[in-house]
């Protein structure tokens, strides 16, 4: 999704410092590591009723049909990687699929974030771990999948958070990533950049009271790669069948590759 302007955008609001900031980070420039702790850190007490509210329930759909591509079937024992995980949804949703009876780790450097998902599964069978996506606390080929819904596109750099991931999946394990992209349809993507741009951060900014985490979230969908690029990159960084499917009229997309 192309960014607005600067032309137009000053037409309608000055560029605040904050706003500067955050589109600084957002294009992966040196500050991106700790903005993102920092505003991710703030919003986590309102992020889950925002996230929901904000995609209109239509996130938990995406997120249970990301896992199914996850194959954890293979090794339903096995150990599994929540990276970014926020508020530990997507790790609280494997722990309960039905037949699952491994464990997952969900890591996140924003502690609040983590601290706020406490409680969503047994503590022996999800367990937050605070850690950066490009540091992670795993020995080589120990893992026996992973996934990140929404936060691949907050890691400081994707190629090497992709690289860190290969490092730790056992061979024959799968990374799958959900996220969001750039609708294709020309209609769809205006509605959306509209939504995104100016929608979002006015509810968000209400709602979490930080308006600027909710200025850098469409910035960031704006400067990640699209899907074609995302496999590529993917396929770059050693991944081996990577494939991708688009979700909600272009809105998001999951990505697979294994190792």
């Amino acid at each position: 999704m192309p960014e607005v302007p600067h032309s137009a955008r000053d037409a309608r609001e000055p560029i605040t410092a904050d706003d500067a900031i955050a589109t600084r980070a957002a294009a992966g420039g040196a500050e991106k590591r700790g903005y993102v702790q920092s505003i991710f850190s703030e919003i986590a007490p309102r992020y889950d009723l925002l996230n929901h509210l904000l995609s209109f329930n239509i996130d938990k759909g995406w997120r249970r049909r990301a896992l199914a591509r996850l194959g954890w079937e293979r090794t339903p024992d096995g150990v599994y990687l929540d990276l970014c995980a926020g508020t530990l949804d997507v790790g609280a949703m494997l722990v309960k699929q039905r037949g699952f009876r491994g464990t997952v780790v969900g890591a996140d450097f924003a502690e609040p974030m983590l601290r706020a998902g406490v409680g969503k599964a047994p503590a022996d069978r999800l367990t937050p771990v605070t850690a950066d996506a490009l540091q992670l606390p795993f020995g080589d080929e120990s893992v026996d999948g992973a996934i990140v819904a929404f936060g691949i596109r907050n890691v400081a750099s994707l190629d090497a958070g992709l690289r860190e991931v290969l490092r730790v999946l056992k061979p024959g394990a799968r990374f799958v990533i959900l996220e969001f992209t750039t609708p294709r349809s020309a209609i769809v993507r205006t509605l959306y950049h509209f939504y995104s741009h100016q929608v979002l951060p006015f509810v968000g900014g209400i709602v979490s009271g930080h308006r600027t985490a909710y200025k850098y979230l469409p910035k960031s969908i704006a400067h990640f790669p699209e899907e074609h690029e995302l496999a590529r990159r993917m396929a770059d960084a050693g991944f081996d069948a990577v494939r991708f499917e688009t979700l909600t009229l272009g809105i998001s997309a999951i990505h697979v590759g294994a190792r």
